[in-house]
């Protein structure tokens, strides 16, 4: 059988994901075939699979780490929220349909057949598979027909590795607390545990490995420091746009509004890389900048939605006022589809909201249709004439004038519009940034040279750096079962 380990969190948020990135890195250099796998995520930021269809980006980022082909069976549950309450579900990569949170808690039983028969698919000649849980491992109120961490677990047969996080406090409690809770099956599904996220002397936390074994009987298979390589890789969650630090006293100030159902943010990863650009995230309550050089629209799962909060926050005015006085603004995916005159989903299928007014900073208008686009593309950027390649992962059609004047040639199509003094353009294109000429040119027209490191190489250089981290803190005992 291949091997297996499931890393678990006593919490959301405990950095799993970039540990399984990080111990798929480590396995892959040292020649196994190790592959990712998430039995559920929930997450609006998606990729599309080298076979076709949806999985979450930390997923994506996972098999970067491993070398090896994405597949739709890493992450063969994907909930991508729409609502306070609702979310779509995403099965295999392909839309199995919607619900809120209460008939999903019903639904999930049904769903065990496919996460079993994605991680058999998964397992099918890896020398490892590397499980990632979600949220806690002691939602013992989410325990009946759990898919996503014990009940996995204990249905594949997986031993667990529990992740505690250290630096939001109270790790010893959170991982005496987790072994008090768990009924006996769950709790002997747990081999040892992980310290994550310490800051500082790490003799200074024996003591507490020396009282959660004393509580637990757990090992520690190590204590990870504070992994400042990780600050160079693509974030997974939203929560990540709260702790973001803004650069201060840079050249160029580039402006995202962060709305509810923000989606696929990581487009921007690339820019917040570049040595002269202030990525500004503008959170809700705060005053939109007047000084920034660029407006980028982000991807959103409910356009019309955020296209509400969006005018609620007064944001709506302060980036018309943006363009007015000279200003820039992209917008992609959802994003695109707010530049426009209007967006129209007559069969409702973001909510209850058909129909609402966008930004008419572009003469297009949006319709929703039930067909989800979802493939990975090759572009070309008809403003700088360079070479793009990203995916699309969106709904509705889009026409108009401005059209006419389309962004960039995708998949051999015209695509997206700019209006005819060029300075505001969307389009359907996800990963326009990660083009190194792209930014070159962008950055360029703001007067401050970008695009001078490669953004691919450097994911890829700090996953090696992670995983260099990884193995000097790691019990050798506990990584043997890595080579």
């Amino acid at each position: 059988m291949t091997r297996s380990i499931m890393l678990q969190g006593t919490g959301s948020d405990v950095g799993k994901t970039v540990l399984v990135a990080g111990l798929c890195r480590l396995a892959a250099n040292r020649g196994l075939t190790v592959r990712p796998f998430k039995p559920q995520n929930m997450s609006n930021n998606a990729a599309v699979a080298d076979d076709g269809g949806e999985i979450g980006r930390a997923q994506w980022l996972q098999a970067l780490a491993a070398r090896v082909p994405t597949s739709v069976h890493m992450n063969p549950v994907l909930l991508k929220p729409q609502s306070e309450v609702g979310s779509q579900i995403i099965v295999q990569g392909r839309v199995f349909g919607e619900a809120k949170g209460r008939d999903y808690q019903r639904l999930k039983p049904q769903l065990m057949g496919a996460v079993m028969d994605s991680f058999e698919t998964i397992s099918a000649g890896a020398d490892l598979v590397i499980v990632e849980g979600a949220g806690s491992a002691a939602e013992t109120n989410l325990r009946a027909g759990d898919i996503a961490n014990m009940g996995f677990a204990t249905r594949a047969g997986v031993p667990v590795v529990l992740v505690g996080d250290i630096d939001r406090g109270g790790v010893i409690a959170s991982l005496v607390g987790t072994h008090t809770i768990l009924p006996d099956e769950d709790r002997r599904m747990i081999s040892g545990y992980l310290i994550n996220k310490f800051r500082g002397d790490v003799t200074l936390f024996d003591d507490g490995i020396a009282e959660i074994e004393r509580f637990t009987g757990w090992p520690c298979f190590g204590v990870v420091p504070w992994l400042k390589s990780a600050g160079r890789l693509p974030p997974e969650d939203s929560v990540v746009l709260e702790k973001l630090v803004r650069g201060v006293g840079k050249a160029v100030k580039i402006a995202v509004p962060v709305l509810p159902r923000i989606a696929n943010f990581d487009d921007l990863d690339p820019l917040r890389g570049e040595p002269d650009v202030d990525l500004h995230f503008v959170r809700p309550g705060e005053v939109f900048p007047q000084d920034a050089a660029l407006v980028v629209l982000a991807g959103s799962k409910a356009t019309i939605a955020d296209m509400a909060s969006l005018r609620e926050q007064g944001w709506d005015r302060a980036i018309q006022r943006h363009v007015k006085r000279g200003g820039h603004v992209i917008g992609i995916c959802g994003g695109y589809q707010m530049l426009g005159r209007r967006i129209r989903d007559p069969l409702g299928i973001e909510g209850s909201v058909t129909e609402t007014e966008g930004l008419g900073l572009l003469d297009i208008e949006t319709e929703m249709a039930p067909e989800k686009t979802v493939r990975n593309s090759v572009a070309h950027s008809l403003q700088y004439d360079v070479p793009l390649s990203g995916y699309e992962i969106h709904l509705g059609k889009t026409v108009g004038p401005d059209c006419a004047r389309p962004a960039l040639q995708l998949n051999g199509h015209a695509d997206g519009a700019q209006s005819q003094d060029g300075r505001v353009m969307g389009t359907y294109l996800h990963g326009l940034f990660s083009s190194d000429s792209y930014r070159q040119h962008l950055l360029e027209t703001f007067g401050i040279i970008g695009g001078r490191e490669n953004y691919a190489d450097s994911v890829d250089k700090a996953l090696d750096d992670v995983a260099g981290e990884l193995e000097t803190v790691l019990d050798k005992r506990w990584l043997e079962r890595f080579q």
